[in-house]
């Protein structure tokens, strides 16, 4: 799916909103922030870079890592560009990325830029949406970026690709398609897969999100927790969030 560029900017500045009055999202966030600090390279000389900041809530639990996005906004470090990073080669630690794999249009062609500016040993760290059959209904049904588990997946950009003339292009469940199969597995060769973790993340779920109502109040989000380390064990039928780590061999 493509549309004009200009709607992620939109998008960026609507979150915004729903984050300063949603107490409860902050907090499912920080949880899914916390998960994502755990698998840092604290040992490695090197930046922590986030690709896609959007409204830079990682800082909340991070606020060490440089938060970047292709649109400027107060709240960010600089300026970047997912297939041309201003990054010297080999000179950041982590590559963080949360719900922006979804919205590359070509893969592999970002993924040889992240290798790039990645040290040896250096940690990509993608969060994006999961394909379990309640993440399918969530997203399918409630979101209005597609799922795009039938389109063909372009993993290198043509020849005459220009990153600043890009389209805004989204397929929610490509995560899960390069991930979560052996269908990739011979473009991933070069990267070690530290993690792949899928997450029920029913708390999230039950909050609306971004755009959704808020179905239950802040007080029982440790009940929510309860229950979302049961549907963790089903994965295939409750898992709406993936959590993937790679490292550069």
């Amino acid at each position: 799916m493509a549309l004009e560029l200009g709607q992620h900017n939109r998008e960026i500045q609507a979150n915004l909103e729903s984050w300063r009055r949603k107490p409860l999202l902050q907090e499912i966030y920080r949880d899914f922030y916390a998960e994502i600090a755990g698998e840092l390279r604290r040992d490695l000389p090197g930046e922590t870079v986030e690709i896609g900041s959007g409204i830079g809530n990682l800082k909340s639990v991070m606020p060490e890592a440089l938060a970047t996005d292709i649109f400027p906004n107060p709240w960010l470090d600089r300026v970047e560009n997912a297939y041309v990073l201003s990054f010297a080669g080999e000179s950041v630690a982590n590559l963080i990325l949360f719900d922006v794999w979804h919205h590359l249009q070509y893969p592999g062609t970002a993924l040889a830029e992240f290798r790039r500016v990645l040290a040896k040993g250096g940690r990509l760290i993608i969060f994006d949406p999961a394909m379990g059959a309640l993440g399918r209904l969530v997203y399918g049904m409630f979101h209005h970026e597609p799922l795009g588990l039938k389109q063909p997946i372009q993993w290198l950009a043509p020849k005459d690709f220009s990153p600043n003339e890009m389209s805004y292009y989204a397929a929610q469940g490509n995560a899960q398609r390069i991930f979560l199969s052996d269908d990739f597995a011979a473009e991933l060769e070069n990267w070690r897969m530290v993690r792949r973790h899928l997450m029920a993340a029913i708390p999230y779920v039950a909050s609306g999100g971004f755009s959704g109502p808020q179905l239950y109040p802040k007080g029982l989000l440790p009940f929510l927790r309860r229950i979302d380390r049961l549907a963790n064990w089903a994965p295939r039928l409750f898992a709406t969030r993936l959590l993937v780590v790679l490292e550069k061999e």
